[in-house]
């Protein structure tokens, strides 16, 4: 099912509300009837509407403009005395009110305050869905580039030669931007991200960068390696590739001198907000997850195991210690 256009949802907007030519309106019946998401946007239409059926509008008096600026006038010729006097018998007279115009008058204006929301609502959802769609091509891209490069190298994923203490760096995924197996550097940056300066790429730097000149120029997090599996040739299965992880959103360490509390551990990725995160793996899917923990027995994508049993971890051990262990960071 193909996503609606804008000037198909005003076309839905404007028959709701009753304003739309005959040949408008056979479009629109055509549109609800053979589109779902048509039928349910015009459903939520119409039962947000219904309460403007029971509105009974009292008429503006005709010459009330006129009253108003005459009262205003004589208001300002008699003076500080005349409007002391026109408070004093404004506040011992009783007054009759009248609220059927006044309530019918909110009514409308919180009918149209829900229309509003509704039509923001439906925005938001289109744009989160839009981004979500796009963050998946590019996944599928980065694959494209990664499965060229393990064909080219006998099936060995590219490899480079870590400088003491360097733990956490994205230069295996960046020799696939560095030897052109991907073109396009920004397919590395989630679109739901919002861009920075940091992020803009030198296309005409690229052989002379090691890694990704800034952390901003990628936001998806790899998965790392235990010491033995590095040795093996070829890609684990599972995950590979993901919306980057939470924990180290800050690119920081900081987290680690100090036990990690429950609401980080079950953190979605900031890349979409915290509703999940787009998965790539090793078999070339990509799936949107809004849990972190996967298969069987269930593993936390974006925690080693140490992590979740509360054990200490030092920052120089973040490494899994068995393939089993699934960990995509940075």
């Amino acid at each position: 099912m193909n996503s609606l256009g804008n000037d198909q949802e005003q076309l839905l907007f404007d028959y709701s509300l009753g304003l739309t030519s005959e040949s408008e309106s056979a479009q629109a019946q055509a549109l609800v009837s053979s589109n779902e998401e048509a039928a349910e946007i015009h459903r939520s239409l119409q039962a947000v509407l219904a309460p403007l059926e029971s509105l009974d509008v009292e008429p503006c008096p005709d010459d009330l403009a006129e009253r108003t600026i005459s009262r205003l006038t004589n208001l300002a010729n008699s003076g500080r005395q005349g409007l002391e006097e026109l408070l004093a018998g404004e506040q011992s007279r009783p007054v009759t009110i009248k609220v059927g115009f006044w309530r019918n008058l909110v009514t409308a204006a919180a009918v149209i305050l829900l229309v509003a929301g509704v039509l923001l609502s439906l925005s938001n959802r289109e744009r989160h869905r839009y981004w979500k769609q796009r963050c998946q091509m590019q996944l599928s891209s980065i694959f494209q580039g990664l499965g060229n490069y393990l064909s080219d190298h006998d099936g060995r994923p590219p490899a480079v030669v870590a400088k003491p203490n360097q733990h956490w760096n994205t230069q295996r995924l960046y020799v696939l931007v560095k030897r052109g197996y991907v073109n396009d550097p920004a397919v590395f940056v989630c679109p739901a991200r919002k861009q920075s300066q940091a992020a803009q790429f030198d296309m005409s730097r690229v052989s002379e960068y090691s890694d990704f000149p800034s952390r901003e120029c990628i936001s998806y997090s790899p998965r790392k390696r235990c010491p033995e599996s590095l040795m093996k040739g070829g890609l684990r299965r599972g995950p590979i590739l993901s919306d980057r992880n939470p924990i180290f959103d800050d690119w920081s360490f900081d987290t680690f001198r100090k036990r990690l509390d429950e609401a980080l551990l079950r953190a979605n990725s900031r890349n979409h907000r915290g509703r999940g995160q787009n998965v790539l793996f090793h078999d070339g899917r990509v799936e949107f997850i809004t849990i972190r923990r996967i298969g069987v027995p269930k593993d936390d994508i974006f925690a080693l195991q140490e992590m979740c049993s509360g054990s200490e971890v030092d920052e120089c051990e973040l490494l899994p210690a068995c393939e089993t262990d699934v960990f995509l960071a940075p």
